[in-house]
């Protein structure tokens, strides 16, 4: 390995919350809460750190299946955070984006990341995305009806279609693929998450729990970890 390259893109899946509020004997919602404060102290982190791009994936397409109370506490928590996150952007001069299908949330908070989006627009510290309703199956099948759609409108032919073409239409479209994905809490699996991104990226797996996630840590999971660039696919 070369000398500390930092990373120009970092994806997370922050897997832990629940855990980590079952070892303290707390409920989960309490797991989740912390898990948001570990969001905002990352963002901070990753930016002093010089990432460029970090996603995170805060609500998957999936996580509607957990409780009704469950699911009304992270929307709380949401429309709690947005705004301390749209302080947290202004502070860092940070970009911040989402993806997914928002449309299921409510009327507030979509109007909530709305806002986010349109006052941090032209931050060019870091660009942060947060991954909300997301799944990286639905992303491909919406991005495949926009294709459709656009070839019924003779915009395009089949012999048009490219990777490049067709990254187009992703929720990412203009967003360099992740060069590393940090899982938190051990667990050995996708999730569902940036399916078509992931493709060539560096996996990292820890046992750290979300929300236990400090500096010191991001910078020991982002350095040495990437391979020297030379141009070449993995």
């Amino acid at each position: 390995m070369g000398e500390f390259s930092v990373p120009r893109h970092v994806a997370i899946i922050m897997d832990g919350n629940g855990r980590w509020a079952k070892r303290r004997g707390l409920p989960r919602t309490m797991g989740h809460r912390a898990g948001c404060e570990t969001v905002e102290q990352t963002v901070r982190d990753a930016a002093d750190l010089g990432i460029e791009y970090l996603t995170v994936y805060g609500f998957s397409t999936e996580n509607w299946k957990r409780s009704s109370e469950e699911v009304g506490a992270l929307m709380q928590l949401f429309r709690f955070y947005i705004r301390k996150l749209l302080k947290v952007a202004k502070e860092k001069n940070v970009r911040v984006l989402s993806i997914g299908d928002r449309t299921r949330f409510d009327k507030d908070l979509i109007e909530g990341l709305n806002r986010l989006e349109r006052e941090t627009k032209d931050n060019t510290r870091m660009t942060f995305i947060l991954a909300l309703n997301y799944g990286g199956r639905d992303e491909i099948v919406r991005a495949a009806k926009k294709l459709l759609k656009a070839g019924e409108a003779g915009e395009l032919s089949a012999d048009d279609v490219t990777e490049e073409l067709f990254s187009g239409f992703l929720d990412t479209a203009g967003i360099p693929d992740p060069d590393l994905m940090i899982r938190t809490s051990g667990e050995l699996r996708l999730s569902n998450y940036l399916l078509w991104q992931l493709a060539y990226s560096e996996f990292y797996v820890t046992d750290c729990l979300w929300p236990d996630l400090t500096k010191r840590n991001l910078k020991k999971l982002s350095r040495n970890i990437i391979p020297e660039r030379d141009g070449s696919a993995a």
